[in-house]
């Protein structure tokens, strides 16, 4: 039983089911200390036989480092939605998006920024591809961060980094100052490694079960609108014009809005982001936090996600489809260009069809599996559109077309970015209880390899070759990561957890000011 009264800090909760303890058969306790009896995966490979009892410290850990010992048996006990969780990912999804855009600001008008500063086209792309070398060289120490001292300290360092990029861009307003842009654009890139291993934590930690790939997409979708924002905005804000005063007040124009945008969010980081609500938001969140121990090992956790062959294949599945995506929309502007000539403005609209169709796609394809749970299913089906998508749109982008150029884009931005969020959500399935933020942080290294290989790749054959070939390079490449997918089992570890336990309706009741009785369910919750 647990009494609330009204607090002002329980008024941040929203009832959902709320148990006053999950029991049978000394099963399971909200205790942390309380040995478990059913079977529960201690290695994602093996599973202890059910009439053995293990310590949570012998079993997988599902946060690393973080011990939740400020939320005791009774908020253990009870399952509650907090009312701040849509602020929480509206906040994260905005500076997100702000990251994003400065991401692919340069790219969305690469000839151009090569004109202001006198540099090679490679140059620029360095600009775009720093992103992904600075998440692959940064990873590890910052999963570790986000396990040791949690989402707040991990969002306001992120917010923090991106501000303090933006406004360093704007010291490099002059064409011989391009180490100063580079410098302001590796901060911004530091800031990234904090921000794209945070969806689907943020997703389990603070939405119910039947929220979490919703939330997850919503997360997602922010990155995504920067993406098209960073499409749309540069080539107007910034036109193609030869006398360099101009040309350097209108990047200014763009630095001081993107500056401004990104400390405003910085503001709100610090306002509305907390650690967790008060309430743990589903069965398995309160599951993974009575099994965390203070004692578990971070490189032991990384071991056993390797040891998982489902998830080291939809690892390099993943990473072959978003390092596609990198490199189409790092190269974007210049594909266009060589067909249509002077088309910056609609290189960019171009852009931002894909990004705007993706964000649908992701929003469509999150909704779908909060209600189907066809995680692999979904997965496999996105997955093979995405490359009838891209042979389509190969062989139409020398047709001199724009309109349908625009079509096939779009068509293939529905399938290939919707399917970012949905890797993320099958990674968490695959891998529960492990950190989200792990596994999302290696799908995410796996998307930066393969984004900066193919990038370089397709570069050099666009300029050799034209852009036929390098788009069939892309095809080969999709078309590996399909049978990979094809290969993975759908292991749902995390659905197991949610169901074992029967569901009870959400349900808010008239109670006295002082106390609120909770129902009490009894089950054996086997993993």
């Amino acid at each position: 039983m647990v009494n609330e009264g009204p607090s002002q800090e329980e008024c941040d909760d929203t009832p959902a089911p709320s148990y006053d303890a999950v029991q049978g058969d000394a099963s399971v306790s909200a205790r942390p200390s309380v040995s478990i009896h059913p079977s529960v995966s201690a290695h994602p490979s093996s599973s202890a036989h059910p009439s053995s009892s293990a310590h949570p410290s012998t079993l997988a850990q599902p946060s690393g480092l973080v011990q939740p010992s400020s939320l005791g048996p009774e908020e253990l006990s009870v399952i509650k939605v907090s009312r701040r969780r849509w602020a929480v990912v509206l906040v994260f999804s905005c500076y997100s998006m702000c990251n994003a855009f400065q991401w692919i600001q340069y790219g969305a008008i690469n000839n151009i920024f090569m004109s202001f500063y006198g540099v090679s086209s490679f140059a620029i792309d360095w600009l775009s591809m720093c992103y992904m070398l600075t998440y692959i060289v940064l990873l590890l120490p910052v999963a570790w961060l986000l396990e040791k001292y949690g989402l707040r300290t991990i969002a306001l360092t992120g917010s923090a980094l991106n501000c303090l990029g933006a406004w360093v861009k704007l010291g490099s307003l002059k064409p011989h100052l391009f180490p100063v842009t580079v410098l302001g654009q590796v901060i911004c890139s530091m800031a990234q490694v904090f921000i794209l291993g945070m969806p689907s934590r943020i997703a389990s930690v603070w939405f119910g079960a039947n929220e979490v790939s919703t939330a997850c997409s919503l997360a997602v979708f922010g990155n995504q609108l920067g993406i098209a924002i960073g499409f749309l905005v540069p080539p107007v804000l910034v036109p193609n014009v030869s006398d360099q005063d101009k040309l350097a007040y209108h990047i200014s124009l763009m630095f001081y809005i993107i500056g401004g945008v990104a400390t405003l969010l910085f503001i709100l980081v610090i306002i509305v982001f907390k650690e967790k609500p008060k309430h743990p938001p589903s069965r398995a969140q309160s599951l993974s936090y009575a099994l965390a121990s203070p004692d578990a090992s971070y490189l032991s956790s990384i071991v056993r996600l390797f040891k998982n062959l489902n998830f080291v294949l939809l690892v390099i599945a993943y990473g072959l489809n978003a390092g596609a995506f990198y490199a189409l929309s790092t190269l974007l502007n210049r594909m266009v260009i060589l067909h249509y000539p002077g088309e910056e403005v609609n290189a960019g609209r171009i852009g931002l069809t894909i990004v705007v169709a993706g964000m649908f796609g992701a929003m469509i394809s999150g909704i779908w599996l909060d209600k189907s749970k066809t995680y692999k299913e979904t997965t496999l089906v996105v997955y093979v559109m995405t490359l009838v998508g891209l042979v389509v749109y190969t062989l139409t982008l020398n047709l001199g077309h724009l309109w349908v150029v625009f079509v096939t884009a779009g068509t293939l931005g529905f399938f290939m970015t919707g399917y970012l969020p949905l890797g993320f959500e099958f990674a968490v399935e695959l891998t529960y209880p492990e950190s989200e933020g792990m596994s999302s942080g290696l799908l995410n290294v796996s998307a930066q390899v393969f984004g900066i290989i193919f990038t370089i790749s397709q570069g050099q054959i666009i300029d050799n070759y034209g852009t036929m070939p390098g788009n069939i390079f892309l095809c080969v490449f999709l078309t590996l990561g399909l049978a990979l997918t094809a290969f993975i089992k759908a292991d749902l570890r995390r659905q197991k957890a949610n169901k074992e336990i029967p569901e009870i309706k959400a349900q808010e009741e008239e109670e006295d000011s002082n106390t609120s009785k909770a129902p009490t369910i009894t089950s054996e919750v086997r993993l």
